[in-house]
């Protein structure tokens, strides 16, 4: 457990000479092992604000490791976040064939992005803002998650956020203008966006700021953007600590294994391919700390002996702790093809070359235009579906445009192309989109590892829909979507419900629930809010994989902080409460280690 000796660089040992450069390259040796007080696996959302607060106590060595590469310009434009999806700074999941969801996809796998590059999936990501609501954090502490009530969290939310919308940041108990994170109205939206904000009061709903004392109404987006940029979680917290002699920042590095003493059941290091090719090694004399998101977190765990045990035993890995590793797996899921017509121009189109070399031209030159739209989504709304209790159900995100108006898109979602055939003409139409998005979904999936290679891909079982009740309530917020289209405010445009059916449901009445029960079993759509993983809770649970204090059951000096450790999904998109996560374990790691000194 001891290490060696010191290392000054992040780089193997300078063996010296040709011939030993190509023994490290052909046998893979070793170097001798780097020490940090911190070693932080995973530059993503929680990864990189974790290490620029750990950073800053002096004292402290802080190295965070990256398998991906650096955030570049054009991953920094709103519009073209699903492009990304086709890089090397997308892992490319794919989840197993299931007879309950996706049917419609490609080899019938739901594709699900997640970043490999620093700042994770907030460089991937459509850069909603949203933190969840009141009820769903009191949950967690009714639960036993002690510390993390609504109460407890919100100075964590608070501490990173810089909001940049003058009318709520005049609300200062539930918005800080401090933090590093910029939170703005992208520069541009459509009329039919304007349209269906309006639309929200015509129908019953009010006009609200998602982020402050209710959740239940209609808003244009909150975007963690500046200046018409995305913020990701490198460009807000990683880059400008980078500077800071004591933190370390090690990228293209796949780390493979946690090192665990077996008989006392402490963390101490963890190995890593550095630059993908060296076998390197790196102590931390305080603690190792999982970053690395709901996939790769439970991945890393289980290579290491952490998880469950016959599922260890089975794929040849010794087992030092049996835990719960890899269940309580959940998501936001949707129907990806509510689609919706209007009689004018008042949507977003990309079929006009012209007019998108305009638009480049007017987003390099002033930072405007149609290119600062978010992924093309621009408003929210919360519906609260069955007991008017104040917790959502149900929340409506509008595009103002379709995943068909751009074949690259449809099949970053995965859709077949035969299917495509019904909307091919939605390229060349005015149209837009509503997904309803189920936010307490009551299945549950699980991950496992395919074999003991840490390079393999971990085997996915989404397990959408499995409960009758997801589909009940999906069904109703694809009908109060729909709804909306008899309001003033969208009757001005002519809009209308796109009611070409679904090839595979023809056999269904249009519209009926028949209908749009097996449109969402074909084309389920994730907005990738995978969590839960490494489930947190209390002693009693028997699922729980960390503590409250993110501590991972029977092992010292190790801790998981992203949003693997959600024990129930909250309403919300999880970047906010990815950094609310992170902010809350750097106070928790704080005071535990400057109380020890």
């Amino acid at each position: 457990m001891n290490p060696k000796g010191i290392q000054g660089t992040h780089s193997p040992r300078n063996c010296g000479g040709v011939f030993i450069l190509m023994t490290i390259l052909l046998s893979g040796c070793t170097a001798q092992p780097e020490e940090y007080d911190f070693i932080i696996v995973g530059g993503g959302a929680a990864g990189c604000l974790l290490a620029d607060r750990l950073s800053e106590v002096s004292e402290w060595n802080v190295l965070l490791i990256e398998a991906g590469g650096e955030e570049n310009f054009l991953q920094d434009i709103p519009a073209l976040a699903s492009l990304s999806y086709y890089t090397p700074a997308n892992w490319g999941y794919k989840t197993e064939k299931s007879s309950t969801a996706c049917l419609g996809l490609i080899d019938g796998r739901c594709n699900w992005p997640r970043g490999k590059v620093l700042g994770g999936t907030t460089v991937l990501n459509y850069m909603v803002y949203t933190r969840g609501n009141r009820k769903d954090y009191d949950g967690w502490k009714t639960q036993g998650c002690e510390g993390w009530g609504y109460d407890d969290v919100l100075p964590y939310f608070l501490r990173s956020e810089n909001m940049r919308i003058p009318t709520l940041a005049n609300d200062k108990k539930y918005h800080s203008t401090e933090g590093e994170l910029f939170i703005t109205r992208p520069p541009y939206h459509t009329q039919i966006a304007s349209d269906f904000v309006e639309a929200g009061p015509q129908a019953g709903y009010k006009d609200i700021d998602y982020n402050a004392a209710t959740q239940i109404g209609f808003s244009f987006l909150q975007a963690t953007m500046k200046n018409g940029e995305r913020m990701s979680s490198n460009r807000a917290f990683l880059k400008p600590a980078r500077q800071r002699k004591n933190l370390h920042v090690v990228n293209r590095s796949l780390v493979t294994k946690i090192l665990i003493d077996p008989q006392n059941k402490t963390a101490y290091g963890v190995e890593y391919k550095y630059l993908g090719i060296f076998k390197t090694e790196a102590v931390a004399r305080k603690e190792v700390i999982l970053s690395a998101g709901a996939i790769n977190s439970p991945q890393l765990l289980m290579l290491s002996g952490i998880g469950p045990k016959e599922h260890l035993q089975k794929v040849g890995v010794p087992v030092i702790q049996d835990l719960r590793v890899g269940f309580n797996l959940q998501d936001h899921i949707s129907l990806g093809t509510l689609f919706f017509t209007a009689n004018s121009s008042v949507t977003a189109r990309f079929d006009n070359i012209p007019g998108d070399a305009v638009s480049l031209l007017q987003y390099l030159f002033t930072r405007n235009g149609t290119l600062t739209m978010p992924g093309a989504i621009e408003a929210l709304a919360f519906l609260d579906i069955d007991d008017s209790d104040g917790l959502p159900e149900i929340e409506l995100i509008f595009a103002g445009t379709t995943v068909a108006s751009l074949l690259p898109v449809w099949f970053a979602w995965g859709g077949k192309l035969e299917i495509y055939a019904p909307y091919m003409s939605l390229a060349i139409q005015n149209a837009f989109s509503i997904f309803p998005i189920l936010l307490h979904p009551k299945s549950r999936g699980w991950l496992t590892l395919k074999d003991k290679n840490p390079e393999t891909k971990p085997l996915l079982y989404h397990n959408y829909l499995t409960e009758k009740q997801d589909v009940e309530i999906l069904v109703k917020g694809i009908k109060r979507a729909i709804q909306l289209i008899d309001t003033e405010a969208f009757q001005r445009h002519g809009v209308k419900l796109y009611t070409v059916p679904l090839p595979p449901c023809k056999s269904h009445e249009f519209g009926s629930d028949a209908y749009w029960e097996c449109s969402i079993r074909y084309m389920t759509f994730t907005v990738w809010h995978q969590c839960g993983t490494c489930k947190m809770g209390p002693d009693s649970d028997p699922d729980a994989v960390v503590d409250p204090q993110l501590k991972v059951r029977g092992i010292r000096h190790l801790r998981v902080v992203d949003t693997s450790i959600i024990p129930v999904i909250p309403a919300a998109h999880l970047t906010a409460p990815a950094y609310m996560i992170a902010e809350k374990a750097a106070d928790m790691i704080k005071q535990e280690w400057k109380a020890n000194a």
